[in-house]
């Protein structure tokens, strides 16, 4: 379990295809303190440590999550937001994220807001559900306040977030651009209230 705050952005130093893919990430983390086994979310992504090196580790990935997430479209040199997992007692600084990922949120738009920047995203309607004005989401594993929710007709479900200049600094944030696309998971509050409406309906 994560909180969405972001510790620390790694870089994919190698990529090997074979039963399922194998990554190994750079990372600032102090990998003497990892332990084998043990879960990092990886732009939004629950994964395993594999093995480990000082200043790098690897993790391996199936083709379902090489489909369904934005990690099929990892290269070396991908910069990759990255969170260790909370311990009991730790500050929950953004909202509880699981690191499973409900599908793919595209980037309508980017525009400067005072000192932060609007960004626009576009949903599949089905995930729409979930999103709700000053409700949380998590984006690439980013801990986010939605700041307005609108249907344009197109069949998707449009959202919009503001990012301070701290967030787009610690994230990958300021990497993106309008047609890329983000990890997207919903809420587990939203996806509860969700399924319990639809019980009762």
């Amino acid at each position: 379990m994560f909180s969405g705050i972001i510790t620390d952005i790694g870089r994919i130093a190698e990529i090997e295809a074979r039963g399922d893919t194998r990554f190994v990430v750079e990372t600032a983390y102090d990998t003497a303190c990892i332990e084998i086994g043990a879960s990092i979310a990886h732009g939004g992504v629950c994964l395993t440590v594999i093995d480990k090196q000082p200043g790098r580790y690897g993790v391996e990935v199936s083709a379902e999550t090489l489909s369904k997430t934005t990690l099929g479209e990892w290269r070396v040199g991908t910069r990759v937001n990255l969170e260790r997992s909370l311990r009991l007692g730790d500050e929950i600084g953004g909202h509880l994220v699981y690191g499973h990922v409900d599908g793919l949120a595209t980037i309508t738009e980017c525009r400067p807001e005072g000192d932060s920047v609007r960004f626009g995203f576009a949903l599949p309607k089905a995930l729409g559900r979930y999103v709700a004005p000053k409700g949380s989401v998590a984006l690439d594993g980013v801990s986010l306040t939605v700041n307005e929710v609108m249907d344009k007709g197109d069949g998707d479900t449009h959202f919009g977030v503001n990012i301070i200049p701290h967030t787009r600094k610690c994230t990958t944030f300021d990497l993106l651009r309008p047609g890329h696309r983000v990890n997207f998971e919903a809420d587990m509050l939203a996806r509860y209230v969700a399924r319990l409406l639809a019980t009762r309906g």
